[in-house]
């Protein structure tokens, strides 16, 4: 009984503690060495100047217009990606599927990075379903920064155990704030986190398109939702 008291108090204090502007104030701090964190760190390859501050202008409508309506799902990733969210600050998201993503919230914004829009697979894959879905889903991950290998910014590598106790803890806040029926983990890293945070939640696992799994996710995203959707190549 202890226990659950405790887990109470816990989840009480979040809800008091999280808002979209405190939310975003703690995952711009996150610093970690060889990541880059798009909504306080700016690329200077890609990013027009203000890039960062669109980025969290960008994720703090977002969060507000998910809190206003019943949440299906959170889809987790993994990490943000070089030719993903690294540009568009959006988990899950590049920049082909930047204005799709923002027109799902009702969110507008001024170019973000310089040149022609980059596409990235694992995006495609997942808004290949997204655009079959009419149900309220918010893409997160769970380390929210790009981490790459040293000396080399546009590479991809998997977070580490330290970043991934400071990805929980916001990937906790937001679970909290938008209270989502059920958790969609995609992969192995995503799966854990979600089973250690979800609480009272159904946590569904699938497969991450990535690595030639693209077929067997939307297979699985097909059955979770009951959507007509051809098998194909991306």
């Amino acid at each position: 009984m202890e226990i659950g008291k405790n887990e109470l108090l816990h989840t009480k204090q979040l809800e008091v503690k999280m808002n979209p502007n405190i939310f975003i104030k703690e995952l711009s701090r996150l610093k970690f060495d060889n990541t880059f964190n798009p909504y306080s760190d700016l690329c200077e390859v890609y990013d027009y100047s203000n890039a960062p501050a669109f980025r969290r202008t960008i994720l703090k409508k977002m969060l507000e217009a998910a809190s206003k309506v019943e949440i299906d799902s959170i889809w987790i990733g993994r990490d943000l990606g070089h030719r993903g969210g690294r540009r568009t600050g959006l988990a899950l998201t590049d920049d082909i599927h930047l204005l799709e993503h923002l027109g799902r919230w009702s969110v507008e914004t001024k170019k973000i990075t310089k040149g022609k829009p980059v596409p990235e697979r694992t995006a495609a894959v997942i808004w290949s379903i997204l655009e079959q879905i009419k149900s309220p889903i918010f893409l997160w991950n769970v380390f929210p920064l790009h981490p790459y290998q040293p000396d080399s910014p546009f590479s991809n590598r998997a977070h580490n155990s330290i970043e991934r106790k400071a990805g929980e803890d916001l990937l906790e806040m937001l679970i909290t704030y938008l209270k989502p029926k059920r958790l969609i983990a995609i992969g192995n890293d995503a799966e854990q986190a979600a089973l250690k945070l979800a609480g009272d939640l159904d946590v569904i696992k699938v497969r991450h398109p990535s690595y030639g799994g693209q077929n067997i996710f939307i297979e699985q995203m097909r059955k979770i939702y009951n959507i007509e959707t051809q098998l194909g190549k991306y």
